[in-house]
């Protein structure tokens, strides 16, 4: 087996902000205990993203599944038809009670809400996570996994396995190698309409025999439970649990253009979505302006970077410039990026090749050359050997998730631009918005 490149940590901060997010390398070395020198691993969530994540780990030679949680029972099934040997549990706590000597990796792919008090605790206990997009749910979780995986000095991985395609990576390579010149602005952006502008409804239905609805809960505040609205699928649409469509999408679209333009934390955002997020529900069609300060790969001392999503698009003059070969369809603006640089144009679709404008003036450009890498591959390596950081380790995921993040308060405030304090982890000119920076957690929570 060939162990996956990984790109070099980057410096994320510059000024003053470097103090947070600058670090030293430091790891705890060899986790795997087991006699057969595998990464023993337990997986939170039985079904979904976490099914997936357990699907493609298993392909490693070197991994094995010792437990897992959900809490939906329903769900252990499937996973005992392909590891019958599986430790099932329903409560997260339990599970880390019982199999903290006994596991060295944890995946944490569950509703977003759950994301920071699940992953602190796994990381108080020494064990590596690979946590899914979002990191957290707000920006307070967010930056607590950062400093909880320094502090213990464990392996980490966010879930956005498509930083590890050829696709983003060769997006990231052309803006490097100055393929369009240097980069004047961004627009990336989704269709999807992650959110919901109706009131809650006024009913409860039975819990489902099986299911825990308070441990689903966590720190939410207790509520009925309205079957189909929250669990399983309905969940990222409400503010409680999810991060509409930008927290859903945006640590995907985010990475291109965060690891190709070296960026750090924004300077400011402000959105001009039309219609707000209301009292519990995310909003759709959404649009998002970010300014960052410029590095060596921006025309300006500072860039301003774009989101769109639901049926936000965007300007009609850049996509016109997208002008394909003589017989070709114009390209499909869905999810991606385009990069509007000096000399060119890049069209940096998700899940596709990128694309150089205008086409006849890349005629016969070769593509870099790229060594395969397998996102989950790099987790389990990383973790095995212990000489180097995963490629979407927290120190990269942590700043990428709290800009998208700060996007998805944003909303909340539209037309108003909100300064960002990183290091401060504070929004200095609005007390309401830096009100929401950590969220309202139920009497009696406590994190990790």
């Amino acid at each position: 087996m060939n162990t996956p490149s990984v790109h070099s940590r980057r410096r994320f901060i510059q000024g003053a902000a470097s103090a947070v997010f600058a670090a030293p390398f430091v790891t705890t070395g060899l986790r795997a205990a087991s006699p057969n020198g595998k990464l023993r691993h337990a997986a939170f969530g039985a079904s979904g993203m976490s099914g997936a994540d357990m699907n493609a780990m298993s392909n490693h030679p070197m991994w094995e599944l010792a437990a897992v949680c959900d809490v939906d029972t329903r769900n252990f099934d499937k996973v005992k038809a392909k590891w019958p040997d599986v430790r099932c549990y329903q409560d997260w706590r339990e599970l880390l009670e019982k199999e903290g000597d006994k596991i060295d990796s944890v995946n944490v792919s569950v509703p977003d809400h759950m994301h920071g008090s699940i992953g602190l605790a796994a990381m108080a206990k020494g064990k590596h996570l690979y946590g899914q997009k979002p990191l957290a749910q707000n920006l307070f979780e967010c930056r607590q996994l950062m400093l909880r995986a320094r502090e213990k000095g464990v392996m980490t991985q966010m879930g956005i396995q498509i930083s590890s395609e050829f696709t983003e990576r060769h997006a990231v390579a052309l803006i490097q190698m100055g393929a369009i010149g240097k980069v004047k602005e961004a627009h990336t952006f989704s269709s999807k309409k992650w959110g919901d502008m109706e009131p809650v409804p006024q009913k409860s239905d039975p819990v489902p025999q099986g299911f825990d609805w308070q441990t689903w809960l966590g720190p939410a505040e207790d509520r009925p439970f309205i079957a189909g609205y929250y669990h399983p699928g309905q969940w990222r649409k409400r503010r409680d649990f999810g991060t509409g469509t930008l927290g859903d999408m945006g640590c995907h679209m985010f990475s291109g253009w965060f690891r190709a333009l070296d960026l750090a934390a924004p300077i400011s955002v402000q959105s001009r979505g039309l219609v707000p997020p209301n009292e519990t529900n995310w909003a759709v069609n959404g649009l998002v302006e970010y300014t960052f300060k410029g590095t060596k790969y921006c025309e300006k001392d500072t860039v301003k970077v774009t989101w769109y999503d639901g049926d936000n698009k965007p300007p009609a003059e850049i996509i016109a410039q997208l002008v394909p070969p003589a017989g070709v369809k114009p390209p499909v603006i869905d999810q991606g990026t385009i990069y509007v640089g000096t000399e060119g144009i890049l069209h940096a679709s998700h899940m596709s090749t990128p694309m150089l404008y205008p086409r006849e003036k890349f005629t016969g450009f070769k593509y870099p050359k790229l060594e395969p890498r397998n996102h989950w591959f790099d987790f389990i390596d990383c973790c095995l050997k212990g000489d180097k950081k995963p490629s979407a380790n927290f120190d990269y995921a942590a700043p990428l998730t709290e800009a998208v993040l700060l996007g998805c308060l944003a909303s909340v405030f539209p037309n108003e631009s909100l300064t960002w304090d990183s290091p401060g982890l504070k929004i200095p000119n609005n007390e309401a918005a830096n009100a929401m920076v950590k969220r309202k957690y139920r009497s009696g929570w406590v994190m990790a």
